[in-house]
């Protein structure tokens, strides 16, 4: 009896089908979180790749005859997956340094929290931003976008096909620098309060020299920096709407210039 009627050029092409979607996953933002189970990323990326494969396995190209064109093909489906994972991290990485900027003009540079999602320590703010933001790219249906990227990505970019050229690593660098704009953008509210209020007890510092400044500095910087954080998170709430709403065309974009 055949329990599993499946030819061997079929169980190769569910081979790299596979590798493509975990590291996609593994690269996303929310599934690469460290306090999900590998096992069960695994068994999400094993689950998708076996729905998916009925549709994409028609799209595979020959698939090589030697080691060499295997191990090429493999560090191909590593390079997209990589790529596209990237596009939508770069995102939550701007959130991340936006919350490190606040939190340094705050006075939280030294109550550093261990993250659970990546495993390092960050700021108390930078946290939580990264938090909310994810909540909200949740909410708003990211994930959805995401994952059917991952179907689009071989409808687009056939399996072991790759083309990298100029506008790809320009718009990664472009979406690089992105970052930073994004970082400043969205907490451009509380490092400008932040910067008046240092502005104004060193002018009160240098006016009455007399008067212990950093006793009331301290608190009252604080309660500013979390009031004008608090504003920030509405700003958060317009970027990641617009972010979303643009997600697709970003990576159906990405994934037409990967196309070999």
């Amino acid at each position: 009896m055949d329990f599993l009627p499946i030819t061997i050029k079929e169980a190769q092409s569910f081979f790299f089908i596979m590798i493509r979607i975990s590291v996609i996953l593994f690269m996303f933002p929310f599934f690469n979180a460290r306090v999900i189970p590998v096992l069960s990323k695994a068994g999400l990326a094993l689950m998708i790749s076996i729905i998916l494969f009925s549709v994409i396995n028609h799209k595979m190209i020959v698939f090589p005859d030697n080691l060499w064109g295997v191990v090429q093909f493999i560090i191909t489906e590593l390079i997209i997956g990589m790529i596209l994972g990237l596009m939508v991290q770069l995102f939550f990485e701007g959130v991340k340094m936006m919350g490190q900027l606040v939190g340094f003009q705050t006075g939280f540079a030294i109550t550093n929290i261990l993250d659970p999602q990546s495993g390092v320590q960050v700021s108390i703010f930078s946290n939580f931003a990264y938090l909310v933001t994810m909540a909200i790219f949740l909410v708003l249906n990211g994930h959805h976008i995401a994952l059917n990227a991952i179907k689009e990505s071989f409808e687009i970019i056939n399996v072991g096909s790759l083309n990298l050229n100029r506008q790809i690593f320009q718009k990664i660098l472009f979406l690089s620098g992105d970052m930073f704009v994004i970082a400043l953008k969205i907490g451009a509210p509380a490092i400008a309060a932040l910067l008046f209020t240092k502005v104004a007890f060193a002018l009160v510092t240098k006016l009455i020299p007399q008067m212990n400044i950093m006793i009331v500095a301290f608190p009252v910087q604080i309660v500013i920096g979390l009031i004008f954080f608090g504003i920030t998170l509405n700003i958060i709430l317009r970027f990641v709407e617009n972010y979303v709403g643009g997600l697709d065309v970003l990576l159906i974009e990405t994934m037409t210039g990967l196309k070999g």
